[in-house]
């Protein structure tokens, strides 16, 4: 027994040091961790549990036979993140570059399996060449059962991608299924085809980097929703993501205490936000001053800036922060913007996340080019996320609200559970220079000084129907606070819609515009 012992222990660590010191030397040259690395950044120390670390293929041909290392170049497990459990796999690129063949395949399906079973959430840290191509169509067909799972766990386990290395080809459809996508620097590269490709079929020359780098990824295709220089900062983000969500659909987040006072108030609001409504600020400032401890963590940060998307804490309850930014294309909704918001606000429902909106928003984007784009398509989907939640919705107007995105930015009318205003707020169907231009455009052409005649009628209708307190009048919100009471507020709203409880239509799914 003791010499199958020590034969075991020396099996093991043979496994774990995987090919040997050189791989691992190159593996640092390039900039990047090992796979065992990157985990232990990932879970707390000493937590991982290790899943088939003896597996091999079983290929034959091109000297697969000859070639078969334990891991299959692929480590499963499971660990804690902050105490709680959490799957994950890590490709390793020391063998076979990290690429999928059937072993490989079947030790990703079954931590997968064991996720959704469990309720538990799934990271994926990508470093990986695509289908091991010298096992044909089994490693494709590995692809399809990844991919049927993600839309199985979907909506129900948090999926996170770590891209951590190239992902190219099908393989990139995985992380596109996740809920969040994570990328670093310098080492992250994901595209379905390949530079040399575009170069063959377009003519167009264009590098790794720039063709689906980081930064690609984070600000033009919007793919990614995080984006950092290194993977211990990366990593060490993913932790502080899963802090913030629920393990599965079926519970809350965490609550955490919480240090920071709810009756603080928000004197620097009154400061901070101009009354006048063509004058921008960050909102950025406006949120770190609302939640708690000033914290909170950007989704998308580089693309669709004209809206933001988070997840921050008030009362140590997580909160999803969707809010207009002035300081871009003055807040207004476009086609991205209405995309990156819609798909987060179908994370946090999906995962009992209350929302908070924020809204300072001009209207919708104008011009042929957003037409012709679909921004009637795309705007409809922020229409439809919103509606079909039923999560606690929040939403507050801190100056204008105007048109169709009034309505869209989580009105009462689509269903918002609390509604505030500030006294700055403007809310109405377009800015009054627009609606007096409208509204009496006969009379202003007729005046003997135009100008005149449409300085006092936009005077007279912003009078008539733009002060703060017509909507607070007729019902469209429920209050209009002091900004400095903003913090205060919003948490009374969520304790008392702690227990909300909605139930939708009974229906396989809906039918969602694409």
């Amino acid at each position: 027994m003791r010499d199958s012992v020590a034969l075991l222990h020396a099996t093991s660590l043979d496994a774990e040091r995987g090919p040997g010191r050189h791989s691992t030397e190159q593996q640092h040259a390039r900039g990047k961790s090992t796979a065992r690395e990157r985990l232990d950044l990932l879970f707390d120390a000493g937590s991982f549990h290790e899943v088939e670390r003896l597996r091999r293929h079983r290929a034959t041909g091109f000297g697969l036979e000859h070639r078969r290392p334990f891991t299959d170049g692929v480590v499963t497990g499971w660990g804690t993140v902050h105490g709680r459990t959490v799957f994950a796999y890590a490709h390793d690129f020391r063998i076979f570059g990290g690429s999928l063949g059937e072993a490989h395949a079947s030790k990703i399906h079954k931590i997968m399996d064991m996720a959704l079973s469990v309720g538990a959430p799934l990271v994926s840290l990508n470093d990986g060449a695509g289908a091991r191509i010298q096992e044909g169509v089994s490693a494709l067909a590995g692809y399809g059962g990844i991919f049927r799972r993600n839309t199985r766990a979907s909506g129900v386990i948090p999926q996170i991608a770590v891209m951590l290395g190239p992902c190219a080809g099908g393989a990139a459809y995985s992380p596109a299924l996740n809920d969040f996508v994570f990328m670093v620097r310098g080492i992250s590269r994901m595209f379905i085809t390949g530079p040399d490709v575009v170069q063959s079929v377009t003519g167009e020359e264009i590098s790794h980097e720039g063709l689906g780098g980081a930064d690609v990824h984070g600000g033009v295709s919007g793919v990614a929703g995080f984006v950092y220089d290194d993977e211990a900062e990366c990593l060490d983000e993913v932790r502080q993501l899963l802090s913030l969500l629920p393990a599965n659909n079926r519970e809350m987040p965490p609550v955490y205490d919480c240090a920071d006072r709810v009756e603080r108030t928000n004197e620097a609001l009154v400061d901070l936000v101009p009354a006048e409504g063509n004058r921008p600020y960050d909102m950025r400032a406006v949120i770190r001053e609302i939640v708690d401890e000033g914290d909170w963590l950007e989704a998308h940060e580089g693309w669709a800036t004209s809206v933001l998307c988070g997840l921050a804490r008030l009362e140590g309850q997580t909160v999803g922060l969707v809010a207009s930014q002035p300081t871009s294309l003055a807040g207004v909704l476009d086609i991205h913007a209405s995309e990156k918001a819609a798909r987060f606000i179908s994370v946090c429902d999906a995962f009992n996340i209350p929302l908070v909106t924020l809204v300072d928003v001009p209207g919708f984007l104008p011009g042929v080019d957003q037409e012709h784009g679909g921004i009637i398509r795309h705007g409809a989907k922020l229409l439809y996320a919103y509606c079909n939640a039923t999560v606690p919705r929040i939403s507050l107007v801190l100056r204008k609200a105007y048109g169709g995105a009034y309505i869209v930015m989580d009105s009462q009318s689509v269903g918002a559970d609390a509604t505030y205003a500030w006294p700055t707020n403007e809310i109405a169907v377009m800015g009054a220079e627009g609606a007096a231009q409208v509204v009496f455009r006969r009379e202003i052409d007729a005046s003997d000084d135009p100008e005149e005649t449409r300085a006092r009628l936009v005077k007279e209708y912003k009078a008539e129907l733009m002060h703060p307190y017509h909507a607070a009048e007729r019902g469209l919100v429920d209050d209009v606070i002091d900004p400095a009471e903003t913090r205060s507020t919003l948490i009374a709203a969520l304790r008392a819609l702690r227990s909300k409880h909605a139930d939708l239509p009974s229906r396989k799914h809906g039918n969602p515009p694409t």
